[in-house]
């Protein structure tokens, strides 16, 4: 059983409640998000320089395939990669079973959604041999790096302007 399942069924049990109790001041949630958005793109960007630290480059250097233990270890870390990539379809599936406030379907709809999540990575883990036919990181890498800055650059603005707007 799925954990997101568990936390769909608990939050249709609690029903809209929290949901409204979460919404009733989104200004200062705008200007946190934005903040991170903030750091996210000085990031991007390499003003701010973000390194791995040695110690646990060398961890993952260490792991290499073949057991068990170490599959399992680069799947779970593999969950801190795509969990803000369907983080976003994930809260508006929480929401529309907050709403609903029915335990039941907030756990059948979640359980279905990571079911989802779970064959899109094994589709990816399948036709991993295509990787290779994909063109080298080159200059045009770090073009796309700065241009995703720059959109972060953007969203950031926009939730500080939306912050700005309820004061």
């Amino acid at each position: 059983m799925s954990r997101t399942a568990l936390l769909a069924g608990a939050t249709g049990l609690v029903g809209s409640h929290v949901l409204e109790l979460l919404l009733a001041d989104a200004t200062w949630d705008r200007l946190v998000i934005g903040n991170l958005l903030l750091v996210f793109a000085l990031a991007m960007l390499e003003v701010i320089p973000v390194r791995l630290p040695a110690r646990l480059s060398g961890w993952a250097g260490s792991l290499g395939g073949g057991s068990y233990p170490a599959v399992f270890l680069l799947g779970a870390t593999s969950g801190l990669v795509a969990a803000p990539c369907g983080a976003p379809a994930f809260a508006a599936v929480l929401t529309w079973v907050a709403t609903t406030q029915s335990a039941v379907l907030g756990f059948v709809y979640l359980f279905v959604f990571s079911l989802g999540m779970t064959a899109l990575l094994a589709v990816v883990g399948l036709f991993s041999g295509a990787i290779a036919a994909l063109p080298r990181a080159g200059a045009w890498m770090a073009r796309i790096k700065q241009a995703a800055g720059v959109v972060l650059l953007l969203m950031a603005e926009y939730y500080f302007v939306k912050a700005g707007q309820v004061w």
